[in-house]
């Protein structure tokens, strides 16, 4: 009897949790199936690609704690390998993403195999270095269009019957995709393979000595990671039907990176409201030409200032919930 009245509060504030996330995730499923109804849906397809984006970095920095400088190198490699297979070898978009996905993952191997041996500041220099490098590579290869990059790439049809190229068919099939991606993060860090990646961030020490291999849970998560961020740039070639230097440049880096700490660290649905909230900067200040860095970076500043663990973050601190 005592033990059920223990763990009575325990179970409680466990379905409470249960029950916030499922509010939430409802509500931003609507939200989103509406919002091509009144936001344009090409903007609202390149904010969904990188909400993907930054989720994927999310579980690497958030939920592992290695901040990686170099996730560009998978973002815009997968773009690039992508709109290569879908205009020159004529993949379907199906196999054209997975294509993308797959030299994502491949990349991730190589770079966390040898960047995870390293941790802190000679990490994420390791990460900078391995993306700067392919940056370069991309910039003199012939097959990527160097400057001009890869132009006029093909929707086609998803598995020979959905035409890609109706704009509201696209969309929905990057929601579905992007939603997917979501969830299968969200199944990840609840599992149990997520409660090591949170021991290793909190005290890597103390998990080797409880007998975990470390180095391959963050060579797993690393390459996770990756893939759903190569996942992200294969969309986002398909949806402005072009791979261009811009998605595999170290600004790209900065840019997710910003995205995350602006929604909140080692949060659910942080990185999806900080991604919309950067994009849509992009978007609407761009009038204001080259004053919009400026612009940004008083908002950043102001952000990071005002809500120190992020929009969503402080947003769940004050209902007392997760999110």
């Amino acid at each position: 009897m005592e033990e059920r009245v223990l763990f009575q509060p325990a179970l409680t504030r466990h379905r409470e949790t249960d029950l916030s996330l499922g509010v939430a995730f409802l509500v931003m499923v609507a939200l989103l199936v509406a919002a091509p109804f009144v936001v344009y849906p090409v903007f609202l397809m390149n904010a969904l690609c990188f909400s993907l984006f930054a989720c994927a970095f999310n579980l690497l920095i958030g939920y592992v704690g290695l901040a990686s400088f170099g996730h560009a190198l998978f973002f815009g490699w997968a773009s690039y390998v992508t709109a290569y297979a879908a205009k020159t070898w004529g993949f379907p978009p199906e196999l054209a993403i997975i294509a993308g996905a797959a030299i994502a993952a491949l990349l991730g191997a190589v770079a966390g195999g040898l960047a995870i041996r390293r941790q802190g500041i000679y990490f994420a220099m390791i990460t900078l270095a391995l993306a700067q490098m392919m940056y370069f590579f991309a910039l003199q290869a012939k097959f990527t269009g160097g400057e001009d990059g890869i132009q006029g790439v093909p929707r086609g049809r998803l598995f020979g019957v959905f035409d890609l190229a109706n704009e509201m068919t696209m969309y929905l099939f990057v929601l579905v995709v992007v939603l997917a991606g979501f969830l299968l993060i969200y199944r990840v860090i609840n599992s149990p393979f997520g409660e090591v990646l949170k021991a290793i961030r909190e005290n890597e020490p103390r998990t080797v000595s409880l007998g975990y291999h470390t180095e391959r849970y963050k060579l797993v998560a690393f390459v996770l990671s990756a893939t759903l961020a190569g996942l992200a740039g294969s969309l986002k070639a398909l949806v402005f039907q072009l791979a261009s230097l811009t998605d595999v440049h170290w600004a790209m880096s900065g840019d997710v990176l910003l995205m995350t700490l602006l929604g909140g660290l080692g949060t659910i649905f942080g990185p999806v409201v900080g991604a919309f909230v950067v994009i849509a900067m992009q978007n609407y200040l761009a009038p204001f030409g080259q004053w919009v860095l400026v612009i940004q970076g008083a908002i950043f500043v102001v952000c990071v200032l005002a809500f120190r663990r992020g929009m969503v973050g402080e947003l769940a601190r004050l209902l007392r919930v997760r999110l």
